[in-house]
């Protein structure tokens, strides 16, 4: 156990040392399960992703559809408000760039937006640009093993921090909600679950914009 304990000092020691560690923030090794109300079910018949909003054309994808998109591997760090931090993890899923660069989507010029809609009716928002960011996917594999069902499988929203790339928005991992089923585009900018309940919009983790200071009922 004290083994474990140093190493895992040594290990957040060089994180920060490396300017990867947010302030606020403790490296896990372990990837806790956080997440408000129930895991649902999933059944690949009836499953469906769609976009809609400020887009073209509504796009509707079954499970079988969505897995013939073509696939991108990520490697980032991620953090969580509850200021956990986990290093190096490892995704693979669909970029909404790709879905793009297919033609799938093509958002209108008014979109400045997009709201993430799960399942339950939980939403997360996030401003196109990060969308559309080389540091946001919508990942359907951990790991290169299936993400599991308390982490959002079979689809779920991630964003994170990519070593060495400043210029990208991180926020915090909350932003990437689980048991994705959907995009809208958006004009103007519409709070998320969490939001809603007092949660910082911007959720900088460089700026630790954890909580909404002007929201006195949180």
């Amino acid at each position: 156990m004290f083994n474990d304990f140093f190493r895992r000092k040594q290990d957040e020691d060089a994180m920060r040392s490396e300017g990867r560690l947010p302030p606020g923030q403790a490296l896990t090794q372990k990837f806790p399960v956080l997440h408000y109300g129930s895991v649902p079910g999933f059944n690949p018949a009836t499953w469906d992703f769609r976009v809609w909003g400020e887009v073209e054309k509504p796009l509707r994808l079954s499970w079988e559809e969505f897995n013939q998109l073509p696939r991108t591997r990520l490697k980032m760090d991620i953090h969580c408000v509850t200021r956990w931090s986990k290093f190096d993890t490892e995704w693979e899923g669909v970029s909404v760039r790709t879905l793009i660069d297919l033609g799938l989507v093509k958002p209108l010029p008014a979109a400045r937006f997009v709201l993430q809609h799960a399942e339950f009716g939980f939403t997360a928002n996030l401003p196109l640009e990060t969308i559309l960011a080389e540091n946001f996917l919508m990942a359907t594999h951990y790991n290169s093993a299936p993400i599991t069902p308390d982490h959002g499988y079979p689809l779920r929203g991630v964003v994170g921090h990519i070593p060495g790339r400043s210029e990208l928005m991180t926020p915090y991992f909350w932003k990437g909600a689980k048991w994705l089923r959907g995009l809208e585009f958006l004009t103007k900018d519409h709070p998320g679950f969490w939001e809603q309940a007092g949660y910082h919009n911007n959720a900088d983790v460089w700026l630790e914009e954890r909580i909404n200071e002007s929201d006195q009922s949180f």
